[in-house]
C-alpha cells in the first residue's frame, strides 16, 4: 500500500520515494509513499513532476486502486526500486485546498439553513457546484447564503482531520452529508473533516486549516436541475490566499 502522505498533511507538495510496481504499457507507476491527491469526491488529482537526478517526469493523472496510488508520467517509465523526488503542482493544489474547503463551508450553511443533502458535487481550481434538494428554495435566498457563507468563513474557523473505524463512523449518520451513502463498503476507517462549528463530514480530499485561508467566495448562479433541487455554483474571488 501506498503511504498517502496527502491524507495527513495537505500541505506537503514534496517528497521522496520509490517506485513498488510498473506498468509499461499504461505508462504508469506505483510509488511507496506520494504527495499527490489521486481525486475522488469532486475534487480533481494532482499533477506535478518527478525527478530521478536530473531526469525529470511529467505527472499527468493520479488515481488508485486497492493496491495503493498510480502516477502516469511522460518522459521515461523508471523500474521498479528507482529512488525519486516529486513535487505537486503547488498553485493549483493550494487553490483546489480553498476551492473544497468552500465547498465544506457551504455544506454547513445549507445545512443550517435547509437540513438539506447533498446529491451531487463536482470543483475545478478556484469555481464548484454542489447540487442539493432544496424543495422550499426561493430565489430571495441566494444573497444571504452567500453573504453567510462569507461570514463563515472570515471567522476562521479550524479546519481538522481526523480518521475513526469503520463501526464507530456508521454509527454517526451526521458525518454523510450526500444523500446516498457514498463509502465502500471495504472501507474499514473513515476519514474525517471537520469545520470546527459548521461543517462534519467524511471526506478523503485536501483543506486549509482555517477557513479565513479561502478568501471571499461569490455565488456565481444557481440553476434548477428538476422539481426540487438546485444547483449552486460558487467562486473563488481572490485568486491567492488573503
Amino acid at each position: 500500500m501506498t503511504e498517502r502522505i496527502y491524507s495527513t498533511d495537505s500541505y506537503a507538495a514534496e517528497m521522496t520515494a520509490s517506485v513498488v510496481r510498473s506498468d509499461p504499457d499504461d505508462g504508469r507507476i506505483m510509488l511507496d509513499r506520494t504527495v499527490f491527491y489521486p481525486g475522488g469526491g469532486g475534487q480533481p488529482c494532482d499533477i506535478g513532476e518527478l525527478w530521478i537526478g536530473d531526469d525529470r517526469l511529467t505527472v499527468t493523472r493520479v488515481d488508485q486502486d486497492a493496491a495503493g496510488v498510480w502516477h502516469w508520467v511522460e518522459g521515461g517509465m523508471p523500474a521498479v526500486g528507482t529512488a525519486l523526488d516529486g513535487k505537486v503542482d503547488w498553485d493549483r493544489r493550494y487553490l483546489l485546498m480553498r476551492t473544497h474547503t468552500a465547498m465544506h463551508a457551504l455544506c454547513g450553511v445549507i445545512w443550517e439553513r435547509f437540513q438539506s443533502p447533498v446529491t451531487g458535487g463536482n470543483m475545478n481550481p478556484g469555481e464548484g457546484r454542489l447540487d442539493f434538494e432544496l424543495p422550499q428554495w426561493d430565489p430571495e435566498d441566494k444573497a444571504p447564503i452567500e453573504a453567510e457563507l462569507n461570514r463563515q468563513l472570515a471567522l476562521n474557523r479550524d479546519v481538522e482531520v481526523s480518521f475513526l473505524p469503520r463501526s464507530e463512523a456508521d454509527l454517526d449518520p451526521s458525518l454523510i452529508r450526500t444523500k446516498v451513502n457514498l463509502l465502500p463498503p471495504s472501507l474499514q476507517e473513515v476519514r474525517v473533516i471537520d469545520i470546527v462549528g459548521l461543517d462534519r463530514q467524511a471526506d478523503g480530499g485536501t483543506h486549509v486549516n482555517a477557513t479565513d485561508e479561502v478568501g471571499q467566495i461569490r455565488v456565481k448562479k444557481v440553476e434548477s436541475k428538476g422539481k426540487g433541487f438546485r444547483r449552486i455554483r460558487l467562486e473563488l474571488t481572490t485568486p491567492t490566499a488573503p
